[in-house]
């Protein structure tokens, strides 16, 4: 079965905003677009299954700010993949997910 491609989802959205940040490449430090609603990890999940986004998740251990054990995850999209979306209709869509003109 061919892999589908890609979707974007609206730019203003929670999905759209972790995407705009997975596709400029950024970090995202904490969980600023989501706001309490639902989980990193649970818009990641819905990027992959429902918009084909081939998103790569590397876990490793790390502290916690009390001090237990705990584990990070880093979400990345492959180079190959960031440049292809940008070839298509990916700069004016991240322009109109930043509200850049």
């Amino acid at each position: 079965m061919p892999s589908k491609l890609p979707i974007f989802p609206g730019p203003r959205t929670a999905r759209g905003a972790v995407l705009a940040i997975l596709l400029s490449n950024a970090d995202q430090a904490g969980a600023e677009p989501l706001r309490g609603r639902v989980t990193l990890a649970a818009i990641v999940r819905t990027l992959k299954r429902k918009y084909h986004w081939p998103i790569e998740t590397t876990s490793f251990p790390s502290n916690a700010p009390d001090g237990r054990a705990t584990w990070a995850t880093v979400y990345s999209l492959p180079a190959e993949v960031i440049a292809a979306a940008m070839d298509g209709r990916g700069r004016d869509w991240l322009r109109s997910s930043t509200g850049d003109r």
